[in-house]
């Protein structure tokens, strides 16, 4: 049993942007709106931000592979309409964001009551989409798991993209010495109006020589991999800690082990959305802390494209091409 603010005509049948066969185009198709659980709760969608991830799924070489045809979309906001009876603490008519794993390309989105997370009113739907996976995958890395302490010199790859860049805006919030590794000039910009102290050029710099001159690493957040991982591994301080977080360069970096010894290094295995099963209490703290500086005007996503739902394929070849400096978010309506 369920309580709705819409009659279930309207919800009978929904668009969706479909992945129907790895490695081709989105489909648009028309299909039934997604029965709730007695656990979850039905999302009228207004906004869906895109990732890395969902290029990776639709290639089929994501971490998870969702039976084919489904909708894409890991993160996205929009308004509750129906509850399940087990669902204690959201109402119909809550404004929420969630971070599925897919789903979000779509008119409406069933989802786990414990993935959604009120809004602050005064946050918009397309600035909410845009939130969990960056913010959510930065903080939880920078603090969880790397154990970032203020003063620590944190070395950010990728450093004008969605997640990189969000990670520059964290550390520098969290207190670090924030060194932007990106590739050109206008880049480099975008990752210093976020915070970062020192920009590097990956294009044209000995990175491992550029960060031993500022006196090493305490912290890597890579999301890039091959060469660079491999740098700047060499240019980590004793006891310092490295995630691997993406391997954008298509390199995946093979790390010996005898080179961890000498230094003490800790490279730290990091899979954000894996929290939601094995402890989801990481990911609602983290999240409460994130939207209570938002709320305080601490932290100030950058969206570098907003496109309508019938150019999604648009949309993420800007992902693709790296054409986007922060994220790229999908109006639903």
């Amino acid at each position: 049993m369920r309580k709705s603010a819409e009659p279930s005509r309207m919800r009978a049948r929904m668009r969706g942007q479909c992945v129907v066969q790895y490695g081709a185009p989105l489909r648009t198709e028309v299909r039934d709106v997604p029965a709730i659980s007695s656990r979850e709760v039905l999302i009228r969608v207004r906004a869906c931000a895109l990732n890395f991830g969902d290029l990776l799924l639709i290639k089929g070489s994501y971490q998870e592979k969702p039976a084919l045809p489904f909708v894409l979309g890991m993160e996205f906001s929009g308004d509750i309409t129906a509850i399940g009876a087990d669902v204690k603490d959201l109402r119909v008519g809550d404004r929420v964001l969630a971070c599925n794993g897919t789903g979000g390309l779509a008119d409406y989105a069933a989802v786990a009551g414990a993935v959604c997370h009120r809004i602050p009113d005064t946050m918009s739907h397309v600035n909410a989409a845009a939130f969990p996976v960056a913010y959510g995958t930065a903080h939880v890395g920078l603090d969880y798991r790397a154990r970032l302490v203020p003063g620590e010199r944190l070395i950010v790859t990728g450093a004008a993209g969605g997640v990189g860049l969000t990670a520059v805006e964290l550390g520098t919030r969290m207190g670090a010495e924030v060194v932007a590794v990106a590739r050109g000039a206008a880049k480099l910009d975008i990752a210093r109006a976020a915070g970062a102290i020192h920009t590097l050029d990956s294009d044209t710099t000995d990175l491992r020589e550029a960060v031993k001159a500022l006196g090493g690493a305490d912290v890597v957040y890579d999301v890039v991999g091959g060469e660079q991982f491999r740098a700047l591994m060499r240019a980590t301080n004793p006891d310092g800690r490295l995630i691997p977080l993406g391997f954008a360069s298509g390199t995946v970096p093979q790390i010996p082990a005898n080179h961890l010894l000498v230094k003490n290094l800790t490279v730290i295995g990091y899979y954000w959305g894996g929290y939601a099963r094995v402890n989801p209490k990481v990911l609602h703290s983290s999240m409460k802390t994130l939207l209570g500086w938002w709320e305080a005007g601490d932290l100030n996503p950058r969206i570098s494209h907003v496109l309508p739902f019938d150019q999604a394929n648009e949309a993420l070849d800007l992902l693709r091409t790296r054409t986007a400096t922060g994220k790229v978010v999908v109006e639903i309506g």
